[in-house]
């Protein structure tokens, strides 16, 4: 929160840090509505808060960059298989997995089921995605939008072979999304 943000009406929920930011006007506010808008966070009946960067204006890079206004719609996108970089821009480990993930981004630039992306879970979050350390990186094949957990190693190789051995849209032949014909 900003002074920019001042006046505001928000709540959280500390056992789940959850962040709440009411709609309406501080001044618009009366007793019973705010009242009610506290009765509406503790049912559920209000969305959480959460950060979103603005949505980039150019987005057309081998890794795609996500926002939190829009994880929803690209990670979750059941056409696709996602892989998620989440990292800190000051995080020494994602400063040297980047080369290695775009080199991953620019080996699946031709396959158009295949994402490779990065998530800035510094100035981003996402209903569901609790990041505990940086790098984390999740694959969310097409099949499986909970998502699977990487662990293995952090350099090219390895990587692209984790997902052509994981990745539905590769193992899927003609509907894989390839833009080359096969022979």
């Amino acid at each position: 929160m900003t002074a920019d943000d001042l006046p505001s009406l928000r709540a959280l929920k500390p056992e789940a840090m959850q962040k709440y930011v009411s709609d309406v006007a501080p001044a618009d506010h009366t007793v019973e509505s705010i009242g009610k808008w506290a009765d509406d966070v503790l049912s559920g009946a209000v969305k959480p808060h959460l950060k979103s960067a603005a949505v980039p204006e150019d987005n057309n890079g081998p890794v795609k960059v996500i926002v939190g206004s829009q994880w929803e719609e690209i990670v979750k996108d059941t056409t696709k298989d996602v892989f998620v970089k989440y990292y800190a821009p000051w995080c020494g480990h994602c400063k040297a997995l980047a080369p290695h993930w775009e080199d991953l981004g620019k080996a699946f630039a031709d396959n158009q089921n295949v994402v490779i992306a990065k998530f800035d879970a510094t100035e981003n979050e996402a209903e569901g995605v609790d990041v505990q350390s940086y790098p984390t990186l999740i694959f969310y094949p097409r099949d499986n939008k909970e998502g699977v957990p990487y662990d293995g190693e952090r350099e090219l190789e390895p990587l692209k072979r984790w997902v052509n051995e994981n990745a539905p849209s590769v193992q899927g032949g003609a509907d894989s999304g390839s833009t080359h014909d096969e022979l």
